[in-house]
């Protein structure tokens, strides 16, 4: 076996029905639920249109660094509903896809989304895209096809770990990971959260928020209250 360049061709699916269920949340409650650890580095943004939220399952690509290689093997694997998520070694130099991949797989494999830890290219085109992806920015330099690399093995990315089959959610916040053994646990209280925004929305704009705790909190961390103005 040579670690460091294979491809798996099988992964561990999450039951779709619950992929659906995800699919109808915003990343903010289902981050919420899962002690605000959950998301990418804001660094990597939407950068298709805004039209379509992303939900799917992640078929991770492990990428030599400015090297597109693996993403051209995934986007033969890649089946409807997939999330491509690639990390990229921090490589900021090069684009990792561009408009002919693109197309291929939001309109061809009908991917659910694609996530990259760097830039693309051809944004006049992708900031039109239904199909939602999220990467660092773009540049015209294209990338190398050389390898090596990984599919279907576990990534790091915008200081995250994602395994194969995990679900990943997208908008306009950013993306989340849904750890696959977890999704489960933490779906209907992602649930009740959601159900209740629109109920604490209304109270905030009314000046409603309940600040009960806030004094409890200050006092436990000793903040000093003074009755003065500050003056060098």
């Amino acid at each position: 076996m040579t670690i460091g360049n294979r491809v798996y061709l099988k992964r561990s699916l999450p039951d779709p029905a619950l992929v659906k269920r995800f699919s109808k949340l915003p990343t903010a409650d289902v981050a919420d639920c899962m002690s605000r650890t959950s998301a990418l580095s804001p660094e990597i943004k939407l950068q298709s249109s805004p039209e379509n939220y992303m939900c799917g399952v992640a078929l991770t690509v492990k990428a030599r660094a400015g090297d597109n290689l693996m993403i051209h093997q995934a986007m033969q694997m890649a089946q409807e509903g997939d999330v491509i998520i690639v990390s990229n070694e921090g490589d900021r130099s090069r684009a990792m896809t561009g408009e002919m991949l693109y197309r291929y797989m939001a309109e061809f494999k009908k991917v659910a989304g694609i996530v990259i830890d760097g830039p693309v290219r051809d944004l006049n085109v992708l900031s039109q895209g239904k199909c939602p992806l999220y990467a660092t920015g773009s540049t015209p330099v294209a990338s190398y096809k050389e390898g090596p690399g990984e599919v279907n093995v576990p990534i790091s990315i915008g200081g995250v770990a994602v395994m194969p089959g995990d679900i990943v959610l997208g908008d306009l916040d950013g993306v989340v990971i849904v750890p696959k053994k977890d999704a489960a646990a933490i779906i209907d209280k992602a649930e009740a959260i959601t159900a209740n925004d629109p109920m604490k929305v209304k109270k905030a704009a009314e000046g409603n928020i309940d600040h009960s705790w806030l004094a409890g909190s200050m006092a436990a961390k000793k903040v000093e209250f003074i009755n003065d103005e500050y003056s060098l």
